[in-house]
């Protein structure tokens, strides 16, 4: 078979299928992910950033190059989660940005794109770092224009750059140790190779399961049920009303069913699950939809997968309401965020009631929930940078791999000064905000921030998801681990023991506070325990406990 060039149509049907090779494939990417802590891993986030994509392609009225690759391109931005996601979304952005201009794409047309491609994605990375996706990325462009001159016939050029990209994929562990201890290649790489292998059998007209990346269910109207139509006057105990499908890959027994119902019953509410035929309906409202989403990979693919926040849309309907009893709004109003215009407003990252309490009562604006298990979207920090009516609104994302995504919205905001401090951890982020003295400018907010959390040392404490191997560790799953800013100090089975001895690593002569934030699973008593140990062993230093609430992290650790 010879192709020498594609139009729109072929596009659009090489980049779902790309997707749906993703979708297929992101367990498998997921599994690829050096440290074995339960998070929004790779995989997840670079296929939520690339079905977002997709969904904006399947709603395109006026079908044609220009209109897809603007889909392609503001769905994967605006969808982006992950540092991966992001970087995936940057490649797609350079590549449309050429690909728009085109009537049909060719060989040269494709060079192009794969340069520009590689050259956004670079630019979107403060220190890129080789052995990962970029390189990868890298690669494909380079056997591009290795080739550009020798032919025109696409489906020779574009296989010999997926086999490049392949075979440079598995060099990565020769260029970052810790891939190499581990034995595993670049997920992101991974992933990458994923969407590039779907896109090309695509466009080679095989046929594939497209039914997980149709993007024709309308999610801005979600249907009322019984079980949130209460949602006005609830107690939201548990703040995101997951949705999902099972398709299993295997029989889903009764006892499957009933097991499944009773773990999603140890972390939510309102549960739902109907098997029929090799299909699983699922609902829960949980605190940890990442969670749910994990446990249910286990018995197949997932499609139809909706997380509304529960407790957002509450506080809107209550703002709402109040403004139609106060008085009659014009249509174009109602987007306008409550309250006057003021200088400086703050947007944070937090999981858990005490963590989002604690930024509360430190004045943040708005709080958007998410964090480890769950990356909010670009989307996500734009709706929120809609709603903090200030000039000047200070982004802390709280965790390294939201600060790209709330970097991405900062570049897409034009009505307002965005300013994100790079925060990688709540405890940076608490510090960040404290540190803030109104009636400074902006700018010199920014340095006071960014010069005081590094004065603080973060600790964590949650459970290994995987069996590897890091920094001489052998680490099994289900192990207690404690990490600090850099990497895992301590492995042990006993959540105590394991943060004593990651304390010890982090408490030093210079030492001054130590705050501890217990999570969910945890009490007040035991938390006490823990800083009673501290005090007896390190007297010199003041010791402060807080209830953060926080899912998946048994502590969060601070020391300043």
């Amino acid at each position: 078979m010879v192709i020498k060039s594609i139009d729109a149509a072929m596009l659009k049907k090489a980049f779902i299928t790309g997707a749906a090779q993703l979708e297929a494939k992101k367990e498998i990417v997921n599994e690829l992910n050096v440290f074995p802590v339960p998070d929004g891993d790779t995989g997840t986030n670079m296929t939520l950033t690339i079905m977002s994509a997709v969904k904006e392609v399947n709603n395109i009225e006026d079908f044609n190059m220009k209109t897809l690759c603007k889909a392609m391109s503001s769905g994967s931005l605006r969808g982006a989660r992950g540092n991966s996601g992001v970087i995936l979304s940057q490649l797609l952005r350079g590549f449309c940005s050429v690909m728009k201009e085109k009537e049909v794409i060719d060989v040269p047309a494709v060079n192009a794109a794969f340069e520009k491609a590689v050259e956004s994605a670079y630019k979107a990375v403060m220190k890129p770092k080789e052995g990962t996706i970029l390189t990868v990325a890298k690669a494909g462009a380079t056997k591009a224009l290795e080739l550009a001159d020798q032919t025109d016939d696409l489906v020779y050029y574009c296989g010999e750059i997926v086999k490049y990209m392949e075979e440079v994929l598995a060099k990565t562990p020769d260029m970052l140790p810790v891939l190499k201890e581990a034995g595993v290649v670049d997920s992101g790489g991974q992933g990458l190779l994923e969407v590039m292998k779907g896109a090309y059998d695509g466009m080679l007209g095989k046929e594939l399961d497209l039914s997980t990346v149709s993007g024709e269910s309308n999610e801005a109207a979600p249907k009322k049920t019984g079980i949130t139509d209460d949602i006005e006057t609830a107690d939201i105990k548990f703040g995101y009303c997951t949705e999902f499908i099972i398709l299993t890959e295997k029989e889903f027994t009764s006892n499957d069913e009933r097991e499944f119902k009773s773990f999603l019953e140890g972390i939510g509410d309102c549960v739902v699950v109907v098997a029929d035929d090799g299909v699983v309906k699922v609902h829960v409202h949980t605190n940890n939809p990442g969670v749910a989403i994990e446990k249910a990979l286990t018995f197949g693919q997932l499609t139809s997968m909706k997380i509304d926040n529960m407790r957002e849309e509450h506080n809107e309907r209550v703002i709402m309401n109040a403004e139609k009893e106060a008085s009659p709004v014009k249509e174009e109003e109602k987007s306008e965020p409550a309250g006057p215009r003021k200088s400086d407003g703050f947007i944070a990252v937090s999981a858990g009631e005490g963590l989002s309490g604690i930024f509360k009562e430190l004045g943040v604006d708005y709080i958007i929930e998410g964090g480890q298990t769950m990356n909010p979207s670009t989307e996500d920090m734009l709706s929120a940078i809609a709603k903090v009516n200030a000039d000047n609104i200070f982004i802390l994302p709280n965790n390294k791999n939201i600060v790209m995504a709330a970097n991405q919205a900062r570049d897409l905001t034009e009505d307002k000064h965005i300013v994100v401090i790079p925060t990688a951890t709540v405890p940076q982020g608490i510090a960040a905000v404290i540190n803030f003295i109104a009636g400074e400018s902006a700018d010199e907010n920014e340095a006071r921030m960014l010069s005081e959390i590094k004065n603080i040392k973060t600790g964590q404490v949650t459970y290994a998801v995987r069996d590897t191997s890091i920094d001489g560790k052998e680490i099994k799953m289900g192990n207690i681990m404690g990490l600090d800013d850099k990497t895992i100090k301590a492995v042990g089975e006993d959540i105590k023991e394991t943060t004593l001895e990651l304390l010890r690593s982090m408490i030093d002569e210079d030492a001054a506070l130590v705050s501890i934030y217990y999570g969910d699973e945890m009490s007040e008593e035991s938390a006490n325990e823990i800083a009673d140990a501290v005090g007896a062993e390190f007297d010199y230093v003041d010791i402060e406990v807080h209830n953060g609430g926080q899912p998946i992290y048994y502590y969060i650790l601070s020391v300043e």
